[in-house]
């Protein structure tokens, strides 16, 4: 066995050589030569190099093998090659043919062609021969004469040619030898010929060996076993009505038909004369689907009958005698196509899906359609029967190209369902559908719309940051990643800034933030272009306007025109005394910067010297006199008006209007002084480049001072005894001489004296004095029990002084004329003069000091020349007092002749620190820690600044 297979192996391959060998093309075909039962994948053509392409052409060109009907693919294509895709069994396939041929396609695409291949399959020896008993009965009577010849049964082979029967043999014995004969059609038969006559009394029975030869390489054979009954003889034969019947049968004819009926006849009598039927040279599959009755010859059909597998059937029918004589006919049976298979559809080759942008006549798809009937039943018609853009084109044979008729849109129709119909030409017709289901791709073919043609949106001023503004939204018809919308401002400025410090956009919801507050009253409106992007190649954009409208809020409070504002100028109305009831007296003009119902203003006089004497218009400010103007009102009338807007809630804002009864403004002497001021502005600017150089010298001394502290490291004891009453927040310390060494035993203090009317804190003089030297046991105390903050400066008692400090002329002297460094010195403001209800704010006295009133006239105002030397005098007894404490001064405890001002007008003191909280009384000095210096105090003109602000 191990021998034979590699026998056939050797076979494969020649028989592989050989087909390559001898491949030709014709007319467009390509032929074949194959052996049977070659293994599955064996190579055995190139269809590549045959058609002269390359193997990439064939990939790019989808060649493939295609089968008529439901036959089986035995080969297939693989990178050019044709391989054996099944074991190939010629006799399964052909039979007893002598030419065995398999037809195939090879299809190839762009543009589409079709080459017809042929494989011839050749025989090799699979198959023994095969007797169709193992037993061969014959009944030979012993009169026979030698020389006689009987006819034995023919093996049948499978295998075709050289491969199939080419000799019989027959075992060696007395009184048989075999003949071997060939028939027309080239088949051959033995015969038994009688080479010793028989003698019954000798054997009754005679067994042989019959051998059945083939020609095949190697060899194959089978055996029968000849039992030869020695009888009478028996001379005639069985002989047929025809030697060759005929018969037409239908597909599907049903079991037991009778197809046709053989006849033979046997001129001998008796058993030797009853003649009987068998099939003989049948195939398998054929005896699954004939049959014969052996008595009566009918051949009948006994399985399903199948043009489609098979169109005709050949084998004989042998008649036998009872004694043994046989004789063959041969039976032909040719089967009638009917229709009954419908048309098959095959897709050959769908491109999908179908990019929406394809040109109309685009081919998509490559449908092939069969019919396994033939004639007129294998004629099939192809079409499409819905309205769809597309349409079927006849191509090669019976293939058809779909191709599209029209331009798609995804986003009208994303699928289609296409169904073929097919329908043969047999009689009833028949047909069959196929549905194809094709999908559009999507094209980034539709920009962004918004749903709206432009967008407004209503903000409130003073809106929070990062609050919502609005929202847009834009669609896209595209899928996915081209549907995609991204949203963006278009870059531009609102009243010469970016647009993105207003508003910000969310790029994947379009929700519109605000990026600040707005105010109504910088702007009520603007525009922005919103940018809609998809995410397609390219992308597509589209805009949209968005229109912020800002709504105002009531956050601003009425301005007041006229009168200017109390601070910056010091108007006064005039009224006649002999104005009447009803007179346009003045008008108050304001503003608001907020518009509608928040601009509305209203006018009230809220406080008024006298409350019946004026009235204002509620909504014209016009103020009026409300009866007569009488000699017994006052002079001066202030009227606070209040101006409210209409909003919700509503801001308001008051006014001061001053009003004089007067025909003459002569007759108020109050005002004389007040023009005098506007030629101090010169004098107030050398006023601060003065205390400039004195606070530097200051600083200076005190470095100086810390410096020779820590050369010395000793801490100086002051005390200070105030004799000024001024805040608590701001008593300076005592400064004293603890070790009794007597170089400091007074306190130092100052005056300052400012003209009448003075609106910028200006100094006019200085003057200094001096009290009689303080023990260090008489230092700063406040009794017990007082509750009105003036604290007990003589030690007896008496705390507070109504008197006031009359000016003293010693500002004019030279330092060093005046009454000494150990005087007492402090300031003085005119502001005293005018304390209301009779309260002082003046200290103790010092001796010899006269009670001036505190309505009395001042000295004629100094020149500049005698301003600025009273001011460097007042610096150079800082510097005096200072140069005799020696090492033992601490910097922190420095007198500030700068610590108390007084403005006219006004019950107000200007101190350099007015948080600071009320100092307690001082401990002992040894246990005092060293503070920091105190921080110089304010200039006149930053006091009045401060003062401005804090009206405001």
């Amino acid at each position: 066995m191990k021998t034979f297979n590699g026998i056939l192996h050797f076979r494969a391959v020649f028989w592989t050589a050989f087909a390559a060998l001898f491949a030709r093309t014709c007319n467009g075909d390509i032929s074949y030569s194959v052996p049977e039962e070659m293994q599955k994948g064996t190579v055995f053509g190139n269809v590549a190099k045959d058609l002269g392409l390359s193997v990439k052409t064939l990939l790019d060109r989808k060649a493939r093998i295609d089968v008529e009907g439901n036959g089986r693919r035995f080969c297939d294509l693989q990178g050019g090659e044709l391989v054996i895709a099944e074991i190939i069994d010629r006799e399964k396939l052909c039979g007893s043919k002598t030419s065995c041929a398999l037809n195939y396609e090879l299809v190839l695409e762009n543009p589409l062609e079709l080459h017809r291949i042929k494989l011839q399959i050749e025989d090799i020896n699979d198959n023994s021969p095969r007797f169709p008993k193992s037993e061969i009965k014959l009944e030979i009577a012993e009169s026979v004469i030698k020389g006689a010849r009987f006819r034995l049964d023919e093996a049948h082979d499978a295998d075709v040619g050289r491969n199939g029967i080419q000799t019989y043999s027959l075992e060696k014995n007395d009184y048989f030898t075999l003949a071997v004969n060939s028939q027309a059609n080239g088949r051959k038969y033995s015969e038994l010929v009688l080479d010793k006559e028989l003698d019954r009394e000798l054997h009754q029975e005679v067994t042989l060996l019959l051998t059945a030869i083939d020609g095949g390489s190697p060899q194959r054979s089978g055996t029968a076993v000849i039992r030869v009954t020695v009888l009478d003889a028996n001379d005639n034969l069985p002989v047929f009505s025809e030697t060759i019947y005929k018969a037409s049968l239908p597909e599907n004819a049903p079991v037991g038909t009778v197809v046709l009926t053989v006849s033979a006849t046997d001129a001998d009598e008796g058993a030797n004369g009853e003649v009987t039927y068998e099939l003989s040279h049948i195939s398998d599959d054929e005896l699954r689907l004939f049959s014969i009755d052996k008595n009566t010859g009918e051949i009948k059909v006994v399985g399903t009958i199948d043009y489609e597998d098979k169109y005709e059937y050949e084998f004989w029918v042998q008649a036998k005698d009872g004694a043994g004589l046989a004789s063959d006919a041969k039976v032909e049976i040719e089967i009638t196509d009917v229709n009954d298979n419908a048309p098959l559809i095959h897709i050959k080759s769908l491109n999908v899906p179908v990019p929406e942008n394809v040109a109309p006549g685009t081919e998509v798809g490559i449908i092939n359609v069969q019919d396994k009937d033939t004639g007129g039943n294998r004629q099939v018609r192809c079409a499409i029967q819905q309205n769809v853009p597309f349409k079927l084109n006849p191509s090669i044979k019976n293939y058809y190209t779909l191709v599209t008729t029209a331009e798609l849109d995804r986003e009208l129709v994303g699928d289609y369902n296409i169904t073929i119909t097919a329908t043969d030409e047999g009689s009833p017709p028949l047909s069959s559908f196929k549905t194809i289901s094709l999908s559009v791709s999507d094209v980034n073919d539709n920009p962004p719309v918004f749903e709206e043609q432009s967008y407004s949106a209503y903000v409130s001023e003073n809106n929070k940051p990062g609050s919502s503004v609005c929202s847009v939204t834009a669609r896209d018809p595209d899928w996915r990643q081209n549907g995609t919308v991204f949203y963006s401002l278009l870059p531009s400025e609102v009243n010469g800034v970016p647009l993105s410090s207003y508003l910000s956009i969310n790029g994947d919801t379009g929700v519109i933030h605000a990026v600040r507050a707005f105010d109504y009253e910088q702007f009520r409106s603007f525009k922005v272009q919103v940018v809609a992007r998809d995410n397609g190649s390219p992308p597509l954009s589209s805009n949209v306007t968005v229109s912020v409208f800002i709504k105002d809020e009531n956050d601003n409070s009425p301005q007041i025109l006229y009168p200017t504002p109390e601070g910056n100028s010091f108007m006064t109305e005039m009224v006649p005394k002999a104005a009447l009831s009803g007179s346009l007296l003045s008008k108050v003009i304001a503003v608001d910067a907020d518009s509608g119902q928040n601009a509305w203003l209203s006018y009230q006089i809220v406080k008024s010297t006298d409350p019946g004497l004026f009235t204002i218009g509620v909504h014209s400010g016009e103020i009026r006199a409300q009866r007569d103007i009488s000699e017994s009102d006052s002079m001066k009338q202030n009227l606070v008006i209040s101006v409210k807007d209409n909003g919700q809630p509503s801001l308001s804002t008051t006014c001061a209007v001053y009003l004089l009864i007067s025909d003459n403004l002569a007759e108020v002497p109050e005002l004389k002084d007040m023009s005098y001021e506007e030629n101090n502005s010169k004098l107030t600017s050398y006023l601060i480049i003065a205390l400039v150089s004195v606070s530097t010298f200051f600083l200076t001394f005190i470095i100086l001072i810390i410096a020779v502290r820590l050369c010395h490291r000793r801490k100086p004891r002051l005390l200070f005894d105030g004799a000024v009453a001024i805040p608590s927040a701001y008593l300076p310390p005592n400064y004293a001489d603890v070790d009794g060494t007597g170089t400091l035993r007074s306190t130092y203090n100052y005056d300052a004296y400012m003209t009448t009317g003075s609106r910028t804190s200006d100094f006019k003089f200085v003057t200094s004095y001096n009290d009689n030297t303080l023990p260090s046991a008489t230092t700063l105390e406040k009794s017990p029990g007082d509750s009105g903050g003036c604290i007990d400066f003589l030690g007896d008692g008496s705390r507070c002084s109504t008197l006031q400090k009359p000016p003293n002329n010693d500002w004019r002297l030279p330092p060093n004329q005046r009454p000494g460094p150990s005087g007492q010195h402090r300031f003085h403001t005119i502001q005293q003069r005018w304390t209301p209800y009779d309260k002082s704010r003046a200290g103790p006295l010092p001796e010899g000091a006269g009670v001036v009133a505190g309505t009395g006239p001042w000295p004629n105002p100094p020149t500049e020349a005698e301003q600025l030397q009273a001011l460097m005098a007042g610096a150079n007894a800082v510097s005096e007092a200072t140069a005799t404490m020696g090492p033992r001064y601490n910097a922190q405890y420095v007198p500030d002749y700068r610590q108390n001002v007084y403005i006219p007008g006004s019950t107000a003191t200007l101190t350099a620190n007015p948080q600071q909280p009320p100092q307690q009384a001082l401990p002992p000095p040894q246990a005092m820690p060293p503070t920091d210096a105190p921080k110089a105090a304010q200039t006149p003109a930053s006091k009045k600044k401060s003062t401005k602000k804090d009206k405001k």
